[in-house]
């Protein structure tokens, strides 16, 4: 794999950012990767295990003549650093992002984009419960999904390259539309983990009544919400923020859903529970067959160690 960029800022050392440093040096993809973290601690700990070759105290220093700029940084923050930024952003260079909602991002950052430097929306459909600089690793993104979102008048030359370094870096790459993806996303992650959220919460109630029973007998279904559950929580907070609208949508129509399932249990009506639940195993299959899952026991993801 050929040199893409010369030099890449990575703004936010999390666990995306993280993982594009050791997926960029896996592959040979940039010259020299530049970061910067708001907390002095997270620097100090990337500089320690050699997260990025040059670890930057300001996020200005780190994107100052980049060729690529991403922003790894909670939605609910995409417009302040885009404006912190902007005045050394060099011309001709490109500014993506990272986030799980892109209306809202496009909105935030656009203003602030120079004339002159290209700025090209992305969301990588990957990641673990895990968050940190020491959460990231070179194969996170290996078979897994990139969405890359162009604004109007997009750059077709910078898109091609923004979509060979997700290539490099072992993702599949498409093309979407802002609001599509937003909608696409409520449906596949973000209502999911509120729901996620919701059982962990009801499940801690219950404990509280059958002491530590919810927690020693947990069995696979309650087991997998904890570990949805676990995710960083200013980065859902602001995810729900700022895509309210198809998130809402979603919520609606599975509220809808679950009070047919409840009206089927209380009617016994075992007919309809069967087909409901031989149709979305389909669906399970489908993810198996797409490549995006194994149907190893334990979802192949074997013990993880707190």
């Amino acid at each position: 794999m050929s040199q893409v960029y010369d030099r890449v800022a990575l703004i936010g050392l999390g666990l995306i950012a993280s993982s594009m440093f050791w997926a960029i040096k896996r592959s040979g993809l940039a010259g020299e990767v530049t970061g910067y973290a708001r907390s002095e601690a997270t620097r100090d700990t990337a500089r320690r295990i050699g997260l990025c070759d040059r670890v930057c105290d300001t996020a200005q220093e780190a994107v100052e003549g980049a060729d690529l700029v991403v922003l790894c940084v909670p939605v609910g923050a995409m417009g302040t650093v885009a404006a912190d930024i902007a005045p050394v952003l060099k011309t001709g260079a490109t500014v993506t992002d990272v986030g799980s909602v892109k209306r809202h991002v496009i909105q935030a950052v656009s203003p602030h984009i120079p004339e002159g430097v290209h700025f090209i929306p992305a969301h990588p459909l990957a990641g673990t419960e895990h968050s940190g600089p020491k959460s990231g690793f070179a194969e996170l993104f290996d078979n897994r999904w990139c969405l890359l979102v162009p604004v109007e008048g997009s750059d077709p030359d910078a898109i091609a390259r923004l979509r060979a370094l997700w290539e490099g870096m072992g993702a599949n790459v498409d093309e979407m539309d802002a609001d599509h993806h937003d909608l696409v996303l409520a449906v596949t992650s973000h209502a999911p983990h509120l729901i996620a959220y919701t059982m962990v919460g009801v499940a801690d109630d219950l404990r509280r009544v059958t002491d530590s029973e919810v927690i020693k007998y947990s069995a696979a279904g309650f087991r997998d919400f904890t570990r949805i559950a676990a995710s960083d929580p200013t980065m859902w907070r602001d995810v729900f923020l700022t895509n309210k609208d198809a998130t809402l949508e979603i919520l609606g129509r599975f509220t809808e859903e679950l009070f047919a399932l409840q009206r089927a249990i209380r009617t016994g009506d075992g007919e309809h529970l069967f087909n409901y639940f031989t149709h979305t195993r389909a669906i399970r299959r489908g993810i198996i067959d797409a490549g995006q899952d194994t149907d190893a026991p334990d979802f192949g993801r074997g013990k993880v160690s707190s």
